[in-house]
């Protein structure tokens, strides 16, 4: 029987000081929750769970080293630098 192994990993500290900037210049509070590692023991199967970032009921992924985050799922993305006027469309 496979055994399946989560280990928490830490938001990247500049990616989250900088969606905590754009949150607080927006008058807006995030919930942010750390994504983890699940991996199945005795084999090579990695699989990377997302940070999440919940602003106003809407849940955005963001991975660690990476610029773009993700709205709700895989499939739609916008660029960091996009989030405040994301935001303000909300």
């Amino acid at each position: 029987m496979l055994k399946v192994v989560k280990q928490e990993i830490e938001m990247e500290a500049a990616l989250k000081k900088k969606l905590e900037f754009i949150c607080s210049f927006c008058n807006i509070t995030p919930i942010i929750q750390n994504g983890s590692i699940r991996k199945l023991e005795q084999t090579n199967l990695i699989y990377v769970e997302p940070h999440r970032i919940i602003i106003k009921n809407i849940t955005l992924l963001a991975f660690n080293y990476e610029s773009n985050l993700y709205i709700e799922n895989l499939s739609k993305s916008i660029p960091l630098k996009e989030l405040e006027n994301f935001i303000k469309t909300l």
